[in-house]
């Protein structure tokens, strides 16, 4: 098991649901990544990426995630206590999530090394815009994924580090 997997989890059409999703598009199109480091939109699938998860030595999931703080806060939920956390179902994938990390487990394939980077959201109404207090937490919420991935070893570069980077684009995929 070599590969890292990281897996942006979200709905665009939900407002702040979708800030997993922009992180991983934002970070492919901003950074490039070592061999073996995989960037997936996952969008709202669960047990549906079992398949790409196989053989994988870290999986990190980044989401939306209801912590019951302030929107923008940004917190990282290692390991076993992910399934801890996210079988109170303080996730907005109440079902998918937690099925896919179970079923991980009774495979056998869990990843000796997982995390969930999470923003707590402000709004998760019918919408394609995240709200401004998501969209200005947003660069740290990249920071935060990019020093957990330094923390693994893995150096992500930027493609373009000169360059100002204001909106993320919409890449069709599973996200809705």
């Amino acid at each position: 098991m070599s590969r890292t997997l990281i897996v942006g989890i979200g709905n665009y059409i939900m407002t702040d649901d979708a800030a997993g999703i922009h992180a991983v598009n934002a970070l492919k199109e901003s950074y490039t990544f070592p061999e073996g480091v995989e960037l997936i939109d996952g969008g709202t699938k669960g047990v549906e990426l079992l398949p790409f998860l196989e053989d994988c030595r870290r999986l990190m999931l980044i989401d939306a995630v209801d912590f019951r703080e302030p929107p923008g806060t940004i917190r990282i939920i290692e390991g076993d206590e992910m399934k801890a956390f996210l079988d109170l179902k303080f996730s907005v994938h109440q079902i998918g999530i937690p099925d896919m990390l179970f079923a991980l487990e009774f495979k056998g394939i869990k990843p000796p090394e997982m995390c969930l980077v999470g923003i707590q959201p402000a709004s998760l109404e019918m919408g394609t815009e995240m709200t401004e207090s998501i969209s200005a937490a947003f660069g740290g919420l990249l920071e935060t994924t990019l020093s957990r991935l330094k923390e693994w070893g893995i150096e992500a570069k930027e493609t373009d580090p000169g360059r100002e980077r204001t909106s993320y684009r919409y890449v069709p995929g599973n996200s809705i």
